[in-house]
């Protein structure tokens, strides 16, 4: 049976939810500690580079607990609501850290709080993405719903993106820190509601009811799965190098382009680009689709994010100092990572099928869960560079050092430098391995999804 207009929208307000809660902590949370509370840029980089590796811990458990529930309501949805509600709790008190705290005690608070929420976002994001194989039909159903869910996902990160320091200045009437934890409370009660919809619309309609696998017996299906490793690979290399350009835009803004009216800039910037993200996956996408196969437009991606990159570097290293003329590489990049947002849900739920035909074997949980692990993973890394470069390049909390930062080439070379040339770098990486090892054609995989339903006619 098709999926009704009702199951894809009540599935993508769940992505537009986890996602505004995702972005707030990915992009603001280093903004959050260090220019707010007081906490250094290395201490902030440690932390959140170990809760990762904790990560690496937790979230191939997670995935094997998902497979092994059996409830009345499926193995999927009784996670999502649990971690739902867990997540947007600890996501409150998260950015509400108590301005008593200082020095040690400020740092623990940090490190406690950013973890426990890693956990219980995991609990909830590798159902989330798991339910897609579990009730769609492979090919062109699965992709136009992943589509849909990347393309809410990215309203969700860009509403985040262009509302976020427009409603803490107007929530905390000036003090950011009371603005960020009363925003945060807002986006917790909006991801918890569109979570319930979810639940409440969205049924299992056919999986592969298999043992569930040990945490050995997982890994060992992953090593062999060997498009599962290259996808999740070229995820982290990806969103690495999104990451470290989000998490230093900021900084960019307030100590290198605006001066004294950085604010306006960044604002106007964040929404010209978070429309250019969503137009990407709902219009753009859509479109050249029509044209080209999804593994040509992975490429055209990589080449207009690397395009979009290089002029960035060139207009900074100019002192252009229009917004506007900013907005030429922004649509390259944007575009370019909403595009691949999309692409690389697609093409790691094809693995899903390649891994049941090849390792007979249907672990959705567990290849799922290694998305969830690899974004936070790149999250984590792009932090701990984001961090390294602002404390050599000496930027600090202190709006009067914005002027010494302009004073200083070499700093604002390197804040440059960090934004542009290293996901240049990473970019090339992944598409370089991906070239090289991915071979899940839309051919190859129309081929699999037959063999695997003409195997299951004679088991049964």
């Amino acid at each position: 049976m098709k999926l009704t207009a009702k199951e894809k929208v009540s599935y993508g307000l769940g992505a537009v939810g986890k996602d505004m809660v995702y972005m707030l902590s990915a992009s603001y949370i280093l903004y959050y500690y260090q220019d707010i509370m007081g906490v250094s840029a290395i201490a902030m980089g440690i932390i959140l580079m170990a809760a990762r590796v904790f990560d690496a811990f937790n979230d191939p458990i997670m995935g094997v607990l998902v497979a092994k529930t059996r409830t009345k309501w499926g193995k999927f949805r009784p996670w999502l609501l649990i971690g739902t509600i867990l997540n947007t709790v600890i996501l409150v008190v998260m950015f509400a850290a108590p301005p008593a705290l200082d020095g040690s005690g400020l740092v623990a608070y940090a490190a406690i709080t950013y973890i426990v929420w890693g956990v219980t976002y995991t609990m909830m994001d590798i159902p989330y993405w798991s339910m897609i194989p579990a009730f769609t039909e492979g090919g062109r159903e699965r992709e136009g719903l992943t589509t849909l869910a990347r393309s809410c996902a990215g309203v969700g990160s860009a509403l985040i993106t262009i509302i976020t320091m427009m409603c803490v200045q107007a929530l905390g009437q000036g003090d950011e820190r009371i603005g960020f934890m009363r925003f945060a409370l807002i986006i917790g009660g909006l991801f918890v509601v569109f979570i319930i919809i979810t639940c409440v619309n969205i049924k299992e309609k056919s999986t592969v009811d298999v043992e569930a696998p040990s945490v050995g017996q997982m890994f060992k299906a992953l090593v062999q799965n060997d498009q599962t490793m290259i996808v999740v690979i070229s995820i982290v290399l990806i969103n690495c190098s999104l990451y470290i350009t989000s998490n230093l835009l900021i900084y960019f803004f307030k100590y290198d382009f605006g001066g004294d009216t950085w604010y306006n800039g960044y604002t106007l910037f964040n929404m010209f680009g978070g429309a250019i993200q969503i137009l990407s996956m709902m219009l753009f996408y859509p479109v050249l689709r029509k044209f080209i196969s999804s593994l040509q437009v992975f490429y055209v991606s990589f080449v207009m994010a690397i395009t979009g990159y290089a002029l960035l570097f060139i207009l900074m290293c100019l002192g252009l100092t229009n917004i506007f003329i900013l907005f030429v590489p922004a649509f390259f990049v944007f575009t370019a990572f909403g595009m691949l947002t999309v692409l690389t849900t697609v093409f790691l739920a094809n693995t899903v099928d390649y891994g049941e035909l090849k390792n007979n074997r249907r672990d959705e949980s567990v290849i799922f869960s290694m998305q969830t692990f690899v974004v936070k993973l790149a999250s984590g890394v792009a932090a701990l560079i984001a961090s390294v470069c602002l404390s050599a390049c000496n930027l600090s909390n202190d709006t009067t050092d914005a002027v010494a930062a302009e004073a200083a080439g070499s700093s604002v070379f390197g804040l440059r430098m960090t934004m542009t040339v290293f996901p240049i770098a990473g970019l090339l990486l992944a598409v370089f391995l991906f070239h090289r090892k991915y071979i899940l054609s839309e051919q190859k995989v129309e081929e699999i999804a037959e063999q695997i339903k003409s195997k299951r006619q004679q088991e049964t």
